[in-house]
């Protein structure tokens, strides 16, 4: 296990390097700079300012200093904001939309994997047939039409809920987590819920649960202890990347919900040609998608023991 994991982490270091390269060179290809959307300024105090940021060196120049940088896990400051690092912006954001994305895939597992398991045991039935019709309109109605949908029945026609934003006194209190949540997890429910039916349905149909329901034990323990377990194998390979996603938050939910999240900042830096503020967060998501495989690696072993690792 120890040497498995060693060579995931060995693998993990040229991928995110390749990562870099590509964002890094796609990110000076595009059109504009980080000083173009500025007040027009005497060409030579804009030499000074592109002279402060390296900006005036050959792009290979620019290149060597950003990865000398990040060999000494310091991801630069922000071109936009001269008194903030990218690791103070992230800092700032990753909270809000960790805590949004782990209540969001939190409810999905939850919800998906009950509604999956029940249209499995109710196959062909009409709680089978109501949990597809569900899911598949989860699947088929966008975050960005569910998100404004829900904000303008709920927040603003019903007044239930706050439409968005953080409470100035209190933060990130609960009533205001609702709508943003439910709004990222509807679509994880939906795909969860299909794959948890199928690979239910596959188990329930292998020849050691009709073993075990031939030995006579109770349906409950053949459910939980045999189906249930083997079932869950193809969730746990999908949790990976998608709760990597989730993590580092959405950009729809944010700005429909006016959320500082880092998808929210993800956007405008891009927008403004903020380069440092999209490398940090794409060097973010990649560490995310490869330490969360990893473990959806992991855990995928422990629940099978018909994987070996060498």
């Amino acid at each position: 296990m120890l040497s498995y994991l060693a060579r995931r982490l060995l693998v993990a270091i040229p991928t995110i390097l390749v990562i870099i390269t590509v964002a890094f060179f796609m990110m000076r290809a595009a059109p504009g700079g980080p000083f173009d959307l500025e007040r027009p300024m005497p060409e030579e105090i804009r030499q000074n300012v592109m002279a402060a940021y390296g900006m005036d060196q050959p792009v290979w120049k620019q290149y060597v200093d950003y990865m000398a940088g990040i060999a000494r896990f310091d991801l630069g400051p922000s071109l936009k904001f001269r008194d903030k690092s990218v690791a103070d912006i992230i800092a700032e954001g990753f909270p809000v939309s960790a805590v949004i994305g782990a209540l969001s895939i939190s409810l999905a597992v939850f919800v998906g994997t009950i509604m999956g398991s029940l249209a499995a045991l109710r196959q062909n039935t009409a709680a089978d047939y109501t949990v597809v019709g569900i899911s598949t309109i989860g699947i088929v109605i966008p975050p960005f039409v569910m998100g404004p949908i829900l904000a303008l029945l709920v927040g603003l026609h019903w007044g239930l809920l706050p439409t968005g934003g953080l409470d100035p006194r209190y933060g990130m209190t609960a009533e205001r987590l609702i709508l943003p949540v439910i709004t990222l997890a509807l679509p994880q429910i939906a795909i969860i819920s299909r794959l948890m039916r199928a690979s239910m349905i596959e188990v329930l149909r292998s020849n050691y649960v009709r073993t075990a329901k031939a030995k006579g034990l109770p349906a409950a323990s053949v459910i939980v202890r045999h189906a249930l377990r083997s079932a869950v194998l193809p969730l746990v390979s999908y949790l990976g990347p998608a709760a990597a996603a989730l993590l580092t938050g959405s950009i729809v939910i944010e700005q429909v919900f006016q959320l500082p999240g880092i998808g929210r900042q993800f956007v405008q830096a891009a927008l403004q040609r903020d380069y440092t503020v999209v490398m940090g967060v794409v060097i973010l998501y990649a560490s995310l998608i490869i330490i969360l495989n990893l473990i959806a690696d992991l855990l995928y072993a422990a629940l099978n023991p018909k994987v070996k690792y060498d």
